[in-house]
C-alpha cells in the first residue's frame, strides 16, 4: 500500500489519509486478512454515520477486510467540486483510492447514495471489481428530487445570494469545515461563477430522464456491470429508494441476483419518523444495514 499523506484535521485509530486530485480523503482499513471490501455509505454521511461500522464489523469476522472511507464532501475528507454528477466525482475518486492502496480488484459494496456510487464505480472501472453488492438504490422523481433539492440547491441559493462568503454559512459545509479546518480555505478558494456550473450540472443528474434507471446515469452503462451482483430491493413503499428501481436494475445487470430486503418492508419509514422526531439528533437511517451481513456472506461465498 503507498504511505499515508498527512491532513489538516485530527486523524483517529486507525484512519489515514491520502492525496487524491489535489484532495485529502481519509479512509480506515478493518481486518487483517481475506479480500477487500470497499463500503460506501449514502447521502454525504461519512464512514462514522451510526449504522455503517457495525455492518463492517460483521463483514470482517466473516473473513474480509472493508475499507471505509470518506468520499469528498463527506467527513473529514477535502471538499472537491468536478465532474458530470458528485457520484461519478465518488466513482473516479474510489478507482484512484483503491489503486493507489493497491487493493483491487476488490468487492464493490455501498447503500443508497453509496449504491449509486459503487454502480458508477463497477461501470466506469469494471476492471477494478470481482463483485458487487448494492441496497436502498435511489430513483424515481420524487427520490431524485429530494435528493437534489437537499444537496444541491442549498449551495446554489447562499452563492447566488451572498457569494462564496455565503456558502460558508450552508450548514453542511460549516460541519465539512468544522470536522477539517483545510476545508475553509478551500471553499474560499472558489470561483463563484465555477463553481455554480458545476452545481447545475450536478443538479441536472437529479432530474429524471427517460433512459436513466438512476440519477445521472445512462442505462445502457449498465452493460459494463459483468461481475456477480447482489441487489437488495427497496421497500414496498420506500419513497427514496423504491422497490420499482431495484427491480429495474436488476433487469439491466445481466445475471444479477434480486433479493427481498432483510429487514422490515417499512423500515426506512420508521427509521424516518424517528429520526425527524428528534429533531435530527438521532441519526437511525442506517441501523438495519447489519441485518444484511448473511445475505452478503452467503452471496459472497458463493
Amino acid at each position: 500500500m503507498s504511505a499515508p499523506q498527512t491532513i489538516a484535521t485530527e486523524l483517529k485509530g486507525g484512519e489515514q489519509s491520502i492525496e487524491i486530485n489535489d484532495g485529502q480523503v481519509v479512509y480506515e482499513i478493518l481486518g487483517t486478512s481475506g479480500d477487500f471490501i470497499a463500503l460506501t455509505p449514502g447521502g454525504r454521511f461519512s464512514k462514522d454515520i451510526p449504522g455503517l461500522r457495525p455492518l463492517a464489523e460483521e463483514l470482517v469476522k466473516g473473513g474480509y477486510r472493508v475499507l471505509l472511507w470518506d468520499r469528498p464532501n463527506c467527513g473529514k475528507s477535502d471538499v472537491q467540486f468536478y465532474g458530470k454528477s458528485e457520484s461519478h466525482m465518488r466513482a473516479e475518486t474510489l478507482q484512484q483510492l483503491i489503486t493507489k492502496l493497491d487493493i483491487g480488484p476488490c468487492i464493490i459494496a455501498g447503500g443508497s447514495g453509496g449504491a449509486r456510487d459503487s454502480l458508477l464505480t463497477t461501470m466506469l472501472y469494471p476492471e477494478l471489481v470481482t463483485k458487487l453488492v448494492v441496497w436502498n438504490i435511489v430513483g424515481g422523481v420524487y427520490g431524485s428530487f429530494v435528493l437534489g433539492g437537499h444537496y444541491v440547491v442549498p449551495s446554489i441559493l447562499a452563492v447566488r445570494g451572498a457569494g462564496i462568503q455565503g456558502l460558508l454559512q450552508v450548514g453542511e459545509w460549516k460541519e465539512r469545515i468544522e470536522q477539517n479546518p483545510a476545508n475553509l480555505g478551500r471553499l474560499q478558494g472558489l470561483d463563484a461563477d465555477e463553481f455554480l456550473k458545476v452545481m447545475l450540472r450536478w443538479l441536472n443528474a437529479f432530474v429524471p430522464k427517460p433512459g436513466q434507471t438512476i440519477p445521472g446515469v445512462e442505462d445502457e452503462m449498465f452493460d459494463n456491470i459483468k461481475v456477480p451482483t447482489l441487489i437488495i430491493r427497496g421497500g414496498e413503499n420506500d419513497w427514496d429508494h423504491p422497490k420499482r428501481t431495484s427491480l429495474e436494475v436488476s433487469c439491466l445487470i445481466k445475471g444479477s441476483q434480486l433479493i427481498d430486503p432483510p429487514w422490515p418492508e417499512d423500515a426506512w419509514e420508521r427509521a424516518g419518523e424517528k429520526f425527524a422526531a428528534s429533531g435530527g439528533k438521532t441519526f437511525c437511517l442506517f441501523d438495519t444495514w447489519v441485518q444484511a451481513a448473511p445475505a452478503i456472506l452467503d452471496f459472497l461465498g458463493r
